[in-house]
């Protein structure tokens, strides 16, 4: 049975997943794996810039009574009017804002979303993408 732990520490955040007791041995062996990365990270030149491809801040939106309101704040955004978005980049903008729903809600509130017209969606190498439906990508 899958299990999951994710921590943050101010910037730094770590998740683990495995079995419960995968996870939990890997959490007794963290002071030991932390200070291999670390020491790791001080013999390597790391860059400061992220890539542009890759962003990595979500947007802040407001509390949404429900999930389909938040999907559609997020795509109102100029991070959702960027470039169509997936289904798992949704879900980690939406965790970003504190709201935790399942992938399976999420997948049936943007089938509903498509049915009821609010958004488009079509098939890419990246899988399904998502855009509001008045934007044309």
């Amino acid at each position: 049975m899958p299990f999951s732990l994710r921590v943050k520490f101010g910037q730094h955040e770590i998740e683990i997943s495995g079995t419960r007791e995968e996870v939990i041995k890997t959490i007794e062996e963290l002071p030991r794996l932390v200070a291999s990365v670390s020491k790791a990270f001080d013999s390597v030149n790391i860059s400061v810039n992220p890539p542009q491809s890759t962003p990595t801040l979500y947007p802040t939106i407001s509390s949404s009574a429900n999930c389909s309101e938040a999907v559609l704040k997020l795509l109102e955004t100029d991070w959702g009017k960027q470039q169509p978005r997936t289904l798992p980049e949704l879900a980690e903008a939406m965790k970003a804002n504190a709201l935790h729903y399942p992938p399976t809600t999420l997948s049936g509130v943007l089938v509903w979303l498509v049915r009821k017209g609010g958004i488009k969606r079509w098939k890419t190498d990246r899988g399904y993408v998502y855009v509001l439906a008045g934007k044309e990508a």
